[in-house]
C-alpha cells in the first residue's frame, strides 16, 4: 500500500472491511484520460480541492468520472447549436447538448415543424406606465404595442396575464392593460428579470427549448 508524502496527507477513504487507502493525496489529476479541452475547466477545480476533499488521484477521478456522467462537463461546443447557435454545449458519456436549449449536437432541425407556440406575458414601459400583456408572437404583438423599453417577459399565458392584473389591480388605469408604476410592481418585475441581460434572447431560448422537446 502506498502511504503518504512528507506532507502527511493520506486518501481518506476506506474500503469495506475498513482499511483506510492511505494514498497521498493528489497533487493534480490531469493525465492522459483527462486532457481534452472539454474537461479542462472542472480538472482545475477538481485540482483545487484535491487537498480539500483529501483524496488520492484514483478515488479523485472516479469521483469526477461519476459526478461528470450525471450532469455532464460544461464547455465550449465542437460546433454551434444548429438549433439556437449557442455556441456553449455539456458533454455526457453519450455525448453533446446544447447548454442553452438541449438540442442534441449534430441533429438537424427539421425545418418542415411547424412553428411551436411559447405563450408569454410580457411587461413593457411607456413612460411611467408599464403594460402587462400575454402573447404567443411577441415580435408581431409589440410591433404594434406603444413602448419604449421591454422590461422582463414571464413564461404562460391568459391566466397568468390574469393573475397579474388581479395582484396589481389596485395601480391599473380602468378599461386598459397599463399599470402604473409601483414598488410591488417594480420589485416583481426585477425578479423576473434578474440575471437576464436580453428579454428577447431568453424569449428565444425558450422557443429553442421547446423545439428540442418536440425532437
Amino acid at each position: 500500500m502506498q502511504r503518504a508524502d512528507a506532507s502527511g496527507q493520506a486518501c481518506r477513504l476506506t474500503d469495506a472491511s475498513g482499511v483506510r487507502c492511505g494514498r497521498p493525496v493528489a497533487a493534480s489529476v490531469r493525465g492522459p484520460r483527462h486532457d481534452e479541452p472539454a474537461a479542462s475547466g472542472a480538472l482545475d477545480l477538481a485540482d483545487d480541492l484535491a487537498d480539500d476533499l483529501g483524496l488520492c488521484a484514483m478515488h479523485l477521478l472516479g469521483a469526477y468520472d461519476r459526478v461528470a456522467a450525471e450532469v455532464g462537463v460544461t464547455d465550449l461546443a465542437p460546433s454551434p447549436c444548429r438549433a439556437c447557435g449557442c455556441r456553449v454545449g455539456v458533454r455526457y458519456p453519450s455525448g453533446w447538448l446544447c447548454a442553452d436549449c438541449e438540442w442534441a449536437a449534430g441533429e438537424v432541425p427539421d425545418p418542415e415543424l411547424l412553428p411551436v407556440r411559447v405563450e408569454i406575458v410580457y411587461y413593457v414601459r411607456h413612460r411611467d406606465q408599464v403594460k402587462i400583456g400575454t402573447s404567443a408572437n411577441p415580435r408581431q404583438r409589440l410591433s404594434v404595442v406603444p413602448h419604449e423599453e421591454v422590461l422582463a417577459f414571464e413564461p404562460g399565458g391568459r391566466r397568468v396575464e390574469r393573475r397579474r392584473h388581479e395582484q396589481f389591480a389596485e395601480h391599473r388605469f380602468a378599461g386598459t392593460e397599463w399599470f402604473a408604476r409601483h414598488p410591488a410592481l417594480t420589485e416583481h418585475i426585477e425578479a423576473l428579470a434578474l440575471g437576464v441581460d436580453d428579454p428577447w434572447a431568453e424569449y428565444d431560448r425558450w422557443v429553442s427549448r421547446r423545439h428540442a422537446a418536440r425532437g
